[in-house]
């Protein structure tokens, strides 16, 4: 599986752009991605979203950086070593309909599944097969397992703040591995124990 996370200037694949890549190889989890990149000439910036990010105006649209189109590039080129590129993260769907604007920007074939694999939905799953409900967000009526929930049910701390695309796609490959296989992958996470293992 190809561990993914994306920051972006907002939440729209098509007026907003790409600001940094995370990735790893679940197979090979030392085998990582990381890149940071200035927005695409035009792109919005979204109130808010670089307050979650962490990133500065100047820095996204500084020059000197290398452009959305090159950072996609370095990722796709850096993707093809990997036995399985099937995308996985939390809401990996955001960070692949990102990947692949970008990449049509770009101007550069789109081979990545449409297909992924969501840690939302296996950690979903997990509470249920342990017969429990999983939680509601009652005002919006809908889950509330957003990735800090996520991580809190596999044992481990919420993301820190703000967010940073590398580390999110550590902590997205632990919890698919808590998940799926009951067992610990990276070292990062070695002393917090797997809350159903205890």
């Amino acid at each position: 599986m190809l561990i993914l996370d994306v920051e972006a200037s907002g939440t729209e694949y098509g007026k907003h752009s790409i600001v940094s890549i995370g990735a790893l190889d679940f197979d090979n989890p030392e085998n990582q991605f990381y890149g940071e990149c200035r927005i695409w000439d035009g792109a919005h910036i979204m109130e808010g979203a670089l307050a979650v990010n962490g990133f500065t105006e100047a820095e996204i649209t500084d020059p000197s950086k290398k452009t959305e189109a090159e950072l996609v590039t370095e990722f796709l080129e850096w993707s093809m070593s990997l036995a399985d590129r099937t995308l996985t993260g939390q809401n990996v769907s955001f960070d692949r309909d990102f990947i692949r604007a970008a990449a049509e920007r770009a101007g550069l074939p789109w081979d990545l599944a449409y297909r992924t694999i969501d840690t939302h939905t296996l950690c979903w799953m997990h509470i249920v097969k342990s017969g429990k409900n999983p939680p509601i967000d009652a005002q919006h009526k809908r889950s509330a397992l957003n990735l800090d929930a996520v991580l809190q049910y596999c044992g481990i701390p919420d993301e820190p703040q703000p967010h940073n695309a590398l580390t999110g796609a550590i902590s997205h490959a632990e919890v698919t591995s808590r998940l799926l296989y009951g067992k610990k992958l990276l070292p990062e996470f070695t002393q917090y124990e797997i809350p159903w293992s205890v």
